[in-house]
């Protein structure tokens, strides 16, 4: 299992990628800030500490997700992201 590292903003969102049994996935950790994140395929993420509050696609309204609640974005899109403190994230590609 190969691990890849990724920084986003400035270094303000880093993750490490991996795949198991066919599956990607990606855990990291998101620094305080706003972001706009493009997706290639389907995603599922999972707050694992902390809160993100959402724009989803197609969206006007934000929802706040805490530690335990997840969201999915589809492929081929975008969503903003505002994060008040230090969170950590699971990132499933489905």
């Amino acid at each position: 299992m190969a691990l890849q590292h990724h920084t986003y903003f400035d270094d303000r969102v880093q993750s490490i990628g991996f795949e198991q049994e066919g599956a990607r996935q990606s855990v990291g950790v998101m620094a305080a800030g706003d972001y706009h994140f493009g997706t290639d395929a389907p995603e599922r993420m999972t707050v694992v500490s902390g809160e993100l509050v959402v724009q989803l696609p197609g969206s006007s309204d934000w929802q706040a997700f805490g530690a335990g609640t997840s969201f999915e974005v589809p492929g081929s899109s975008a969503f903003d992201l505002q994060v008040a403190a230090p969170t950590a994230y699971l990132c499933e590609y489905l």
